[in-house]
């Protein structure tokens, strides 16, 4: 299917959506060594990921994006209150800060009927590592609106609201899989590293300055092979994920490390996926961006809005396991930091990262043109990155005291 967006009848929906962030950050002493004290929030959307000390602020559902910037910054804001009654504050980078030994490193202790999410985090931890999951990012769920979907679905043959809507779904996943390596062109913002971090991640000192994102790179939170998923439907793309955890390759759905996940609405579980559809698609290939307070742009966020409307207008496409491999190895080049020198695998050739990035800068301002003006300056935001703007750049010029700085930061960011 492809979207049809010069029909009178999507006109007006073309900029609703439904908006979500999860956004990591590791608590930190004033001299920059991890936190050692207790998880101290009790509220249900200022949870802990990985370790004790990794905070996670987990915003509403929002149908515009400055209410959930005002939302994202009021939880900063009581974060930073609480933080610094314990003497502490939250580190503004995605990669950690002084972490001493692997003994440095606290798993998240649950009690209780939760007990099962630290033996699970025990589990990652003898797999993977825990140097690895100290890495924090930005999980961005996005949501058609209903009116949207709804006009999409009156312009189509399908009789089944559900089926129609899970198809769609299903589509975007397709496509925005083999363009996530633009989003981590233009969003990666953690090209700076701590030594002892370097050195307990089994890195080298030439990994030093490789990358625009460690987190997407190589050698970051990716699974241990790479899952090839079923992009056919939604009964398909839950038994191929399903069919790893019964070969043992995963615990559970949620040690799925993919660029984007296909999820329900609430809990999220394979059968809920399977019974009640798809509601939403995360994106987990967001760096915590330091230049800002709250970790994410709206610029950003706007902007992956309109891209997924463009590629909801082009023709489908097959997403079979050569093209998942393609598009996994264009993310994990898309996180290096050279992008004179950098490539991608585009129109089934390899080409400059920078020069694909442009294109297709330029076709998705073409269609902003034409459906949806309000975007253009988001496009044109994203345009300068290619001129010396990258994040990536702008954080290692401005930061040289990778610890110092990160600690400036994060005490100007708490207020």
């Amino acid at each position: 299917m492809s979207w049809n967006f010069s029909d009178t009848r999507l006109q007006p929906y073309m900029t609703s959506a439904e908006f979500g962030v999860e956004k990591e950050s590791l608590r930190v002493t004033p001299d920059g060594r991890l936190s050692h004290t207790p998880h101290p929030f009790s509220e249900p959307y200022i949870d802990r990921d990985f370790c004790e000390n990794q905070t996670e602020m987990i915003s509403s559902v929002h149908r515009d994006v400055d209410s959930l910037f005002d939302e994202l910054q009021k939880i900063h804001q009581k974060v930073g209150n609480k933080l610094q009654s314990l003497n502490e504050l939250l580190w503004p980078f995605s990669n950690p800060p002084i972490v001493e030994s692997f003994d440095d490193i606290p798993i998240a202790h649950f009690e209780g009927e939760l007990k099962e999410r630290e033996i699970y985090r025990n589990y990652l931890s003898e797999k993977y590592g825990k140097a690895k999951m100290l890495y924090s990012g930005i999980h961005f769920n996005f949501s058609f609106s209903d009116g949207l979907l709804k006009a999409a679905f009156g312009l189509s043959d399908e009789e089944d609201f559900l089926c129609f809507k899970n198809a769609a779904y299903m589509e975007l996943g397709r496509k925005l899989l083999r363009y996530t390596w633009l989003i981590v062109y233009l969003t990666a913002a953690s090209p700076l590293i701590d030594e002892n971090f370097l050195r307990l991640s089994g890195m080298t000192s030439s990994d030093r300055y490789r990358y625009a994102s460690f987190r997407c790179g190589e050698v970051g939170y990716w699974n241990d092979f790479l899952p090839i998923l079923n992009f056919t439907d939604t009964e398909s793309y839950t038994a191929s994920v399903k069919s790893y955890i019964d070969r043992g390759l995963l615990y559970a759905a949620s040690e799925l490390y993919y660029p984007l996940r296909l999820k329900p609405r609430g809990k999220n579980s394979l059968d809920k996926l399977k019974e009640n559809g798809i509601n939403h698609i995360e994106l987990r290939c967001l760096d915590v961006n330091p230049l800002s307070p709250v970790g994410i742009f709206k610029e950003d966020i706007r902007f992956i809005h309109l891209l997924i409307l463009y590629l909801m207008s082009l023709d489908d496409t097959v997403l079979d396991e050569k093209a998942q491999r393609v598009a996994i190895e264009n993310i994990k080049n898309a996180s290096l930091y050279n992008d004179i020198e950098n490539t991608v695998v585009w129109d089934h050739r390899s080409v400059s990262i920078k020069k694909a990035a442009a294109r297709i800068l330029d076709e998705v301002h073409r269609f902003a043109e034409k459906h949806a003006p309000s975007f253009l300056p988001d496009v044109a935001y994203q345009q300068k990155k290619l001129s010396g703007e990258r994040y990536a750049e702008l954080v290692r010029e401005r930061f040289d005291d990778y610890i110092g700085d990160g600690l400036r930061l994060a005490k100007s960011y708490r207020g």
